[in-house]
């Protein structure tokens, strides 16, 4: 029998383990160690952000941008439908409402024209996802944004290292949150980070990080006893995930360059598919630079998918599709609302389907291009 290819496998591509035994060894396992602060300035270079605070997962960092924002119940906050669950849940816990909008049928983001029609006297912030690794359009945002005096926060979970004109994705907002889940580019199993650009907010969130204590501010010195002092909540990460997370950071432009790779052999393979008129391959905007994060295929119907991944499957090759759109799902409905039929969003939510994607993919990549050109109609290399 014929292993399977994952769509995602997690990988050790460094120091990862003789920075956990030295973890160990150092005696501190809590968080806050010195791991969690070589992450922390490692993530500063890769973000550009002028403050980043490690925290246990990108759901995390999403609920501590929120309660930066000082949410509450009356306020809005706009986002796409097309994103993952912990970018509403991030909003609804503090008692406001998501308000989904459609994104653009070639970058898969947020639409800026959408975003301008759905605000209103409640809206408090935009909540922009940066899909596939590749920006949103943010200079649109953020002028939307200054106009209308609201936060812009960067859901950056798939764009660590992405680029939108020349700058990082991470530093094009107020603040940014992004993922080292298992499934991202720069993993720990599970981990994230906040990403802050606004000095006045910088206190406060160490303040939340913390149990909503001062801490932070206790370890250097400037309080002689901390306390509770604000809302907040446990957010650090252990230092055995900041000492796997710091071997991954340390080969990140390795990992960066061996995930382009990938997207580029599947761009080339898989460009003479465009003609049949059957399959949509992945925008790369003009005037941004991607990392390599995902691959994706936008098949003409959900039958065409459905049929497409049964049949990869066949193959042992495992081929998902992505989110179910947010405005959809029963939560989205009880929580939030949408602003207007969202078309784009439901046609993409029913024909996207993702190829393998991850560091030791090797020569599997091969095997998934040829079965994907069988499968689709178009004669494969190789093939008799």
């Amino acid at each position: 029998m014929k292993n399977t290819i994952p769509f995602n496998k997690p990988s050790i591509v460094g120091n990862e383990i003789k920075y956990i035994r030295d973890a160990v060894r150092q005696g501190q396992l809590a968080g806050d160690g010195v791991y969690t602060d070589k992450c922390s300035k490692h993530l500063g270079s890769l973000t550009g952000a002028k403050k980043v605070l490690l925290t246990h997962s990108c759901t995390a960092a999403l609920e501590m941008a929120a309660m930066l924002c000082d949410l509450g119940p009356g306020d809005e906050v706009i986002m796409p439908s097309f994103t993952f669950v912990s970018t509403a849940n991030a909003v609804v816990l503090r008692g406001a409402t998501p308000v989904f909008v459609d994104i653009q049928p070639d970058t898969l983001n947020i639409d800026p024209i959408a975003v301008s029609t759905a605000i209103t006297q409640k809206t408090k912030a935009i909540f922009a996802v940066h899909y596939a690794g590749f920006p949103a359009d943010m200079d649109a945002l953020a002028d939307l944004a200054k106009k209308h005096g609201l936060f812009l926060i960067e859901d950056a979970a798939q764009a660590l290292g992405s680029t939108y004109k020349g700058r990082l994705a991470g530093s094009l907002s107020d603040m940014a949150a992004f993922s080292f889940h298992e499934t991202k580019n720069i993993i720990s199993g599970e981990g994230g980070a906040l990403a802050i650009n606004r000095s006045e907010l910088m206190e406060r969130a160490e303040i939340i990080r913390e149990k909503g204590t001062n801490r932070s501010q206790f370890f250097r010195g400037q309080v002689d006893k901390y306390t509770w002092v604000d809302v907040g909540s446990s957010y650090l990460p252990g230092e055995l995930i900041a000492a796997y997370l710091y071997g991954q950071l340390e080969a990140e432009p390795a990992i960066r360059t061996r995930r382009l790779a990938v997207f580029d052999a599947y761009m080339d393979a898989l460009t003479p598919l465009v003609a049949t008129n059957k399959v949509t391959l992945p925008y790369t905007p003009l005037n941004c630079t991607g990392n390599g994060h995902m691959f994706y295929l936008l098949l003409d119907s959900l039958e065409s998918r459905s049929a497409f991944i049964a049949e990869m499957k066949a193959h042992n090759i495992i081929t998902p599709f992505h989110y179910v759109p947010l405005h959809s799902a029963p939560a989205g409905k009880r929580f939030g609302r949408a602003h207007g039929d969202l078309p784009v969003t439901q046609r993409i939510s029913e024909t996207l389907v993702r190829l393998p994607m991850y560091f030791d993919l090797g020569s599997d990549i091969e095997t998934v291009i040829d079965v994907a050109l069988n499968v689709l109609g178009n004669t494969p290399r190789g093939w008799t």
